[in-house]
């Protein structure tokens, strides 16, 4: 509820101002928990205002230990901050935690209890949203969920602008809403801009980032593909023009009511917003009760079949042909000539939790790279979608993103066939005496100097971080890729649903202690580490035995001896989690005993190849 309450505190006109949330599991819980977040925020919000707070959301407002002029009203508004916190905990004990998949519509906008609106005005709309999900209509995942704020919104507020925030996420710097608005009211570029994105910043970051949680690596590219029409949707965190996620540009003038009908579905309501934007009021009485009439037309748009028979998903809102509704979305936003701007001001905007564990981080990772494969096998596939629509180096941008997956193919390649020929004495590389064999070494240490620069440039001044990234970047390549490009093929041929899995919100203790010493936790799907264990496995047992049976061939097998080397240094973590570790983050006796039959039969079925 902070990410709410945050919300509703940003340096903004009020009524210009509108928060909705989305609950897509239809919790009573959520509900509850929404309607004691308008309590609090009733007290909260006036009080960022007296003061002219820089932080706004109350968790971290609260934690921090500065002395203030007004501590007096700084301990009254903590103490109902506590209340508050007591009340959520209450609720969520007395209700039930089950999560439906199948519910009505049910939208609630929140309001005092009294019969009375004073100081209504001087407060944003908090709208609760929780859209009819049916087991026979898809859902289509965030997408889905998206855009039935986009049109419930439409016909409460209207406003040509908005925000898109995870839950995990809040407002650190209550003026990101004005800085937006200077990229939107600069008159040489305003008319093309579709979207303003900040970038995604965590504020619960150890000094160790064993689990490359800052995504300093695809940060430090959006800078450069800000030079083109600018970098793509990054999930959260940023507004987003009505105007451009709608498709207007799609849209002929002097359309008929029966064709914007077929584009935006059946209401009426919605249709007079989209159309008549400059003059249209949306019809919220002043004590924020929705009439009858107003309610049904908000339950027609939430409904789970308003989809049905309408451009929703296709040309308007966000897209559905993947999971990852952000890369599809904006790769059809510029491809319609739309251009997006990347900030990083100094001061966040946003903060928010990253991923802690091992589980959460390859789970993530996962879906990520599914997603953007699923869209690389598609027609939209960006190097023969994009270039008649966009630059070449535009198009390759998307390309490297969504066929990102590839890379495991070379990865396994160069992880099996040097080691078992190490073993062997198959020279693969020319010999050291070879001038080519100085061509190998300098593209190799090249990339690796490369790197490190990259990560002491982006001001991150530590070795150890750009070992971790590089860590980071060989577990998804063994695993999260390998996963992704195999169940993207599967889905191509209808043998594999796309499904969306959430990562963990809620904080674990333990996870955090070994986090915060810089040792991974090992505790997730034996499917997840069993590729890694088995190279590490694969790779350890033939540069043991392959070094000691290169005696007088040093000259031909030193290539293959370093890069197996180099994996096994770079992946110590795995050795440690193997052998050597005895708490309960540990690899699993069960994932090795797996894992060690696994690379056996990896390593017979290349040795049969390799000798016959």
């Amino acid at each position: 509820m902070n990410t709410v309450i945050s919300a509703m505190s940003l340096d903004y006109p009020p009524h210009k101002l509108a928060v909705y949330i989305s609950d897509d599991g239809g919790s009573l819980i959520t509900l509850n928990a929404v309607r004691e977040a308008w309590r609090f925020s009733r007290l909260w919000v006036p009080f960022c205002r007296k003061y002219g707070l820089n932080l706004r959301c109350p968790e971290a407002y609260f934690a921090t230990q500065e002395k203030f002029e007004f501590d007096a009203d700084r301990k009254i508004l903590q103490e109902r901050y506590r209340e508050f916190q007591e009340a959520l905990e209450k609720n969520s004990m007395n209700e039930s935690k089950s999560v439906s998949r199948d519910h009505p519509p049910t939208i609630e906008v929140m309001t005092d209890d009294e019969n009375k609106d004073s100081g209504l005005r001087e407060m944003p709309l908090l709208v609760y949203v929780a859209r009819e999900k049916r087991s026979g209509h898809p859902h289509h995942f965030k997408g889905g969920a998206l855009n039935v704020l986009l049109r419930v919104s439409a016909v409460i507020s209207n406003a040509p602008y908005f925000l898109v925030l995870d839950c995990d996420m809040y407002c650190h710097d209550p003026s990101s809403a004005r800085q937006a608005m200077c990229y939107y009211l600069d008159p040489k570029h305003s008319p093309h801009i579709a979207w303003v994105q900040f970038p995604q910043k965590f504020r619960n970051m150890s000094e160790h980032d064993i689990y490359g949680g800052r995504l300093n690596n695809f940060l430090r590219a959006a800078y450069g593909v800000d030079g083109l029409r600018g970098t793509n949707l990054m999930g959260c965190n940023f507004f987003m023009k009505r105007e451009a996620i709608y498709g207007t540009k799609n849209i002929q003038r002097g359309a008929t009511l029966d064709q914007l009908k077929k584009l935006f579905g059946s209401s009426n309501e919605f249709i007079r917003a989209f159309m008549d934007k400059e003059r249209y009021r949306p019809k919220m009485p002043e004590d924020r009760k929705p009439s009858d009439a107003l309610q049904d037309e908000l339950q027609l748009l939430a409904s789970s079949s308003y989809d049905v028979g309408t451009q929703w998903g296709k040309v308007v809102g966000y897209r559905y042909f993947s999971v990852v509704e952000d890369a599809i979305t904006s790769l059809e936003l510029h491809c319609d000539g739309w251009i997006s701007v990347y900030t990083n001001p100094a001061n966040p905007c946003f903060l928010g939790a990253s991923t802690n564990n091992l589980n959460d981080t390859l789970v993530q990772q996962t879906r990520w790279a599914f997603g953007l494969m699923q869209m690389g096998l598609s027609r939209f596939t960006p190097l023969i979608y994009g270039p008649l629509r966009m630059s070449i180096l535009q198009s390759m941008w998307y390309g490297a993103l969504v066929l990102d997956s590839l890379s495991t193919i070379p990865f396994y390649v160069l992880s099996i066939i040097p080691p078992i020929c190490l073993l062997y004495c198959i020279p693969l590389y020319p010999q050291v005496s070879d001038p080519f064999f100085y061509a190998f070494a300098f593209a190799f240490v090249s990339s690796q100097v490369k790197h490190v620069q990259e990560v002491f440039s982006f001001g991150d001044h530590s070795f150890m971080n750009a070992l971790y990234e590089l860590r980071v970047w060989m577990m998804k390549l063994g695993t999260c890729y390998f996963y992704a490009l195999i169940n993207s093929i599967l889905n191509k041929l209808g043998l594999h649903e796309a499904n969306f899995n959430l990562t963990n919100k809620v904080v674990d203790d333990e996870n955090v202690m070994l986090y915060e010493r810089g040792i991974y936790d090992f505790r997730t799907l034996p499917m997840l580490l069993v590729p890694l264990c088995s190279i590490y496995i694969l790779n350890l047992a033939c540069f043991i035995i392959g070094v000691t049976r290169i005696y007088g061939k040093g000259d031909e097998l030193l290539a293959q001896a370093a890069l197996s080397f180099f994996g096994l240094v770079v992946n110590y973590h795995l050795l440690d989690g193997m052998f050597l570790r005895k708490d309960n983050g540990r690899i699993s006796p069960y994932v090795f005993q797996l894992a060690l039959v696994t690379s056996g039969v990896i390593f017979g079925c290349v040795s049969v190849f390799l000798l016959h």
